[in-house]
């Protein structure tokens, strides 16, 4: 058994980390931090726990509560990472961080499209980026690991083996992702409260999104080459999900069969992963660590066209964590993990 401390425990990443170790039967959860959730019971703020937490509370951080833990969960908001990642390395063999504090090697990415300098670049070099499907090599065993981002995670896995397979051109792909108000954290905001996302639908932070720079990346990397993205989000009513379609210039004389047979033969043996013709659905993933993909060509405008959905906290976040986490510890990627969603 693995003794598990979650910090930032308190958000929905963090609640979604807790729901998943309380199903995983190698980890234990020892402490989670909440720092504004602080001696507050578990139960009291998210009662769909309270059968698996009883009357554990919220802690608040303090580099003590590490002594005796095997791996740690970081559910922070970005920037906070950055700060504690120095002062926690060493007092635990592994870190998995959902921010994105450490998902980018070089240090200029952060005051270009996140606004400021990073305070820990020396270690930057260090992380893993944790997405297995596509860089699982360097997960087991690793230290630090960098969970890779909702939105980067449903674009990548929709586009990287086309990329890779040279079926799609590495300039002008375009990505329009719609994602649920979880997304944005469990802090209230103006923009995301009831009756401002109700019966509404609006695009966000236009050619301006974090994730841009992460996508290009993801892609790019698992290809071998430079990858261009323009990439606009949306706010859809809903809760949880992402479905992200995606277009890409087609290369030579590619077919739908040709592009399907591409993200079927990537795939063939990920258990997370279903290729299907179905047109993937936000609900279909529900609760589940899967992804959704489908794809086809256009003849008439020479564009495939490849559809990814997922759900936002689950495999585009706290879910990944845990496969990530399982990967570096050399347990089965799938232990404690749901492949299959909730439905209705």
């Amino acid at each position: 058994m693995h003794r598990v401390a979650i910090i930032g425990a308190s958000g929905f990443t963090g609640a979604e980390f807790l729901r998943l170790c309380a199903g995983h039967p190698e980890f234990e959860v020892v402490v989670a931090t909440g720092e504004t959730q602080a001696g507050t019971r578990i139960a009291d703020l998210y009662p769909s726990l309270a059968a698996a937490y009883g009357d554990m509370v919220f802690a608040p951080y303090d580099p003590s509560i590490l002594d005796g833990i095997d791996l740690v969960f970081m559910g922070l908001p970005h920037g906070h990472s950055q700060a504690l990642v120095p002062e926690i390395r060493g007092k635990v063999p592994h870190i998995v961080d959902l921010s994105a504090d450490f998902r980018f090697d070089d240090p200029a990415v952060y005051p270009e499209w996140y606004g400021e300098a990073h305070s820990a670049p020396e270690l930057l070099s260090e992380f893993v980026f944790g997405m297995p499907e596509l860089f699982r090599d360097r997960l087991p065993g690793a230290e630090l690991v960098a969970v890779a981002g909702c939105y980067v995670t449903t674009a990548s896995l929709t586009l990287a083996p086309l990329l890779a397979a040279g079926l799609i051109e590495p300039q002008g792909i375009i990505v329009d992702a719609a994602s649920g108000a979880s997304g944005a954290g469990r802090p209230p905001k103006p923009d995301t409260t009831f009756c401002t996302i109700d019966e509404d639908y609006t695009a966000y932070k236009l050619l301006t999104h974090r994730h841009t720079p992460e996508i290009e990346f993801a892609i790019g990397a698992h290809a071998g080459t430079e990858a261009q993205v323009l990439f606009t989000p949306h706010m859809a009513p809903m809760s949880r999900g992402i479905l992200a379609t995606c277009y890409g210039r087609a290369t030579g004389s590619a077919t739908t069969d040709d592009v399907m047979d591409c993200l079927s033969k990537a795939y063939a043996d990920e258990p997370f992963v279903v290729v299907s013709e179905r047109s993937p659905s936000t609900k279909a993933t529900l609760g589940s660590n899967s992804v959704h993909l489908t794809a086809r060509v256009d003849q008439r405008t020479g564009t495939v066209l490849a559809i990814g959905a997922l759900d936002n906290l689950v495999k585009g976040a706290s879910g990944q964590g845990v496969q990530c986490a399982n990967a570096v510890l050399g347990i089965p990627e799938s232990t404690g993990l749901a492949s299959a969603g909730l439905y209705p």
